[in-house]
């Protein structure tokens, strides 16, 4: 079936009705749901074969995390749906006013390569429960779990339900030919730049999550065990394949030496003293990636890390040393397994720094002290902010996650995702009585003074 056909008996079911039944809605969850419980394996062996991720990190960032949108959804389904009553001005009275969550349509959710279950299935979740069809286009870079997704939605959802697209970027420009009613994105900034000038061709609305340079402030007092063991995970999980991975450090200039010691020690404690022959830690997703980030190795001093193998695709968890704003490895998001560092002496410095910068879609804070962290909340734009640890922050269906400026447009989690995929419709309810006859033509002086004393 080719893509024009799968969009329009897409359009035809959905008009028929049943995506937009809220019994139907929690049924095909719920069928999502069943998805993933039963094949569970084959999902963390696909996402092994792609990126050589451990069971327990393909687990918790990929499936568990869907689940919990699942579960989330389903228990709060029912309360999202209901109309929404609001007040009514005194001018409009007598009267009722309410907003409506109205289903889109027919949508399109492309996802990227780097969490390539969960950037696809996470947003499908808000799709289904907002009561709209939906096609998939998976990355073909994570072929394997592209190719799973491809044969398991099939056996579980119609295809004029729910429709996987695979193929390169010529499959995704004859998405982007189609009119969708909705278009969700994951991947780069480049790449969003192009959806969004495509679907303005249709006034097609966007949902794009994109990235950017994620600082990470160290503080001066600050446990500097607990900091390090954080930022080590927070960066190197998927070898630093990760959109709100720390992008670099701003460390506090009276403490970098001994933060710097307390990483190294926590790559050996998580990695063993070769990281390489590590059973948990990632490879670069193919030979291009691997090639820029190894190109980002010339800036700077190494000071842990910093070997590569090309054959493995593998680069070891790096932290360089002696960087600049003007380096390369500080004018792009590295996406990878290289973390820079630069000091500041004082937070308002820092500040100053990050905000030089385009905002990006996290920003994270070690600091114990109050003012300091109201002070990089109030004082800079991120997408979202995690203090005192990385990356958990996009965990939580209560906490919309997206991005701001270059760095995204829309959000989605929880009941964020509901939103994204319905339109909010008003609805205004006029009583028949009490006709106020002073709006109506001929307009005279006495009415004017009327429409005054009641509208201010």
């Amino acid at each position: 079936m080719d893509i024009s056909s799968i969009v329009r008996q897409q359009r035809q079911f959905w008009q028929q009705g049943s995506p937009q039944n809220v019994d139907f809605r929690i049924q095909q969850l719920k069928l999502l749901q069943q998805l993933i419980t039963e094949n569970g394996e084959a999902i963390l062996q696909a996402l092994g074969a792609d990126l050589r991720k451990p069971a327990l990190e393909s687990y918790g960032a990929e499936i568990s995390l869907v689940l919990g949108e699942i579960k989330y959804t389903l228990q709060h389904l029912h309360q999202w749906v209901k109309p929404q009553s609001v007040s009514t001005p005194l001018s409009l009275l007598p009267g009722s006013s309410q907003i409506v969550s109205q289903p889109l349509g027919v949508v399109l959710i492309i996802s990227p390569w780097n969490y390539p279950f969960q950037l696809l299935i996470a947003p499908l979740v808000g799709a289904i429960a907002a009561g709209n069809c939906t096609v998939l286009k998976p990355s073909e870079i994570a072929a394997h779990t592209s190719q799973l997704i491809a044969e398991l939605i099939p056996k579980y959802f119609r295809p004029e339900y729910i429709a996987v697209v695979e193929g390169d970027k010529t499959a995704t420009q004859a998405l982007l030919a189609e009119k969708f009613d909705h278009i969700f994105f994951t991947g780069s900034t480049a790449i969003g730049k192009i959806i969004m000038a495509k679907a303005a061709e249709t006034l097609t609305p966007v949902t794009l999550e994109l990235g950017g340079k994620s600082p990470c402030i160290v503080d001066r007092d600050i446990d500097l065990e607990v900091t390090a063991r954080r930022i080590v995970w927070g960066k190197f999980i998927n070898a630093g394949q990760t959109c709100v991975a720390p992008d670099y450090l701003l460390v506090q200039r009276e403490i970098k030496s001994a933060l710097l010691a307390k990483i190294q020690d926590c790559i050996q404690e998580f990695y063993g003293a070769d990281p390489a022959a590590s059973d948990d830690y990632c490879r670069i997703i193919n030979d291009f990636h691997w090639q820029r980030l190894t190109g980002l190795l010339r800036a700077g001093r190494i000071a842990i890390g910093g070997q590569v193998d090309q054959g493995d695709r593998y680069i070891a968890p790096t932290v360089i040393d002696q960087i600049t704003w003007d380096d390369p490895v500080m004018q792009e998001e590295i996406f990878g397994p290289i973390l820079p560092v630069l000091e500041y002496e004082t937070l308002e410095e820092a500040i100053e720094q990050i905000n030089t910068q385009a905002p990006p879609l996290a920003l994270y804070l070690f600091s114990d002290d109050h003012r300091h962290q109201q002070q990089v909340i109030t004082q800079t734009k991120s997408g979202g902010v995690c203090l005192n640890d990385t990356i958990l922050h996009l965990a939580s269906p209560e906490l919309p996650f997206g991005g701001v400026g270059s760095s995204g447009l829309g959000s989605y989690h929880g009941k964020a995702s509901f939103t994204t995929f319905s339109h909010q419709k008003s609805i205004l309810t006029k009583s028949r009585f009490l006709d106020m006859q002073f709006r109506y033509p001929p307009y005279t002086e006495a009415k004017l003074k009327l429409l005054k004393f009641f509208l201010g």
